[in-house]
């Protein structure tokens, strides 16, 4: 397959402050960057659709480090989540080529630093129009059960996906919601290297 055709790059930090409680000391950094490509297989069912995933594989290390770099550096994220929108002439297969390339892109950024970034990271995809928007969910990057850490952020554009385009996405938090306090495991109770506990 030849390189993912790259018609813009986005990038949107969110500095949270309080939800309506105190103001935190500290502001919640969570940020996304985008990607819109052309799909290659749009408008037409093509079976062996896995060789795209390699060729994803440098944008999604590309996407991970500038997102890492903006929210303050790898040794500052605390959580994770990724997500596709596929234009309408394609399939919702496609957005699943994005697990692989957006989600060990992630993990090696991050892992560089700590070791961490254990966990799964947590996805959504769906097939949308011009416009369209997806939440992308997030969770801690070492313990899927860490809840103050469960999240999610919008992404989207106004003018994207186009039919024959993706809308790639990658998210990443400094740390727990700004007034957390529904109980759970905490992160630093988290044990073991699996990603879940």
């Amino acid at each position: 397959m030849p390189e993912p055709i790259l018609r813009k790059l986005s990038t949107a930090v969110e500095e949270i402050y309080h939800e309506g409680g105190p103001v935190a000391d500290v502001p919640l950094r969570r940020g996304a960057v985008t990607a819109v490509i052309h799909n290659p297989y749009a408008g037409r069912y093509v079976a062996d659709i896995q060789g795209f995933i390699e060729d994803l594989r440098p944008l999604g290390l590309l996407m991970a480090t500038r997102l890492a770099e903006v929210l303050g550096g790898a040794d500052k994220i605390e959580g994770y989540g990724k997500g596709a929108l596929i234009g309408a002439a394609g399939e919702l297969e496609h957005g699943a080529l994005w697990h692989a390339p957006g989600g060990y892109a992630m993990r090696d950024v991050l892992g560089g630093v700590s070791g961490g970034a254990a966990a799964i990271v947590a996805s959504a995809k769906k097939v949308g129009g011009v416009g369209a928007r997806l939440d992308v969910p997030i969770t801690h990057i070492n313990a899927a059960y860490v809840r103050s850490h469960f999240d999610s952020m919008e992404v989207g554009h106004n003018d994207a996906p186009k039919a024959d385009e993706m809308l790639l996405a990658l998210v990443m938090t400094t740390g727990p919601r700004v007034h957390s306090r529904s109980g759970g495991l905490e992160a630093d109770q988290v044990v073991g290297k699996d990603g879940l506990r």
